[in-house]
């Protein structure tokens, strides 16, 4: 019977080698394509110019420099899908930040937050 478990265990073992051998194959390809993806000359410049064509959309609106910036800076936040993985991955609490009014360009905080 011990005959038995161990052949099992080490059938086990050879299973799981041979699966980590094929993950440590195609993960760093895969890693190095969402790489190219989220970082690549093409993605950037899409990136700047969604960015620069909201900034301007605002000023066009009638916002000052001041709402305009902070409203920006929240939408390249929310754009930045890699440190939204990496939030998620690390379980960082998640949220929209603060609330800006844009009639006054206050901050208001949420509840939780702000004790």
């Amino acid at each position: 019977m011990g005959d038995e478990k161990e052949k099992k265990h080490t059938s086990d073992a050879n299973e799981i080698k041979e699966i980590l051998e094929v993950v440590s194959e195609k993960i760093p390809a895969l890693l190095n394509s969402l790489t190219d993806v989220l970082y690549g000359a093409q993605q950037a410049e899409k990136y700047g110019k969604a960015v620069a064509g909201f900034y301007k959309s605002l000023k066009d609106a009638g916002m000052t420099e001041e709402q305009a910036y902070e409203l920006t800076k929240q939408y390249m936040s929310s754009l930045n899908f890699p440190a939204m993985i990496g939030e998620a991955i690390s379980g960082k609490k998640g949220g929209r930040g603060p609330v800006i009014d844009v009639r006054s360009g206050s901050e208001d905080r949420d509840e939780d937050e702000a004790a």
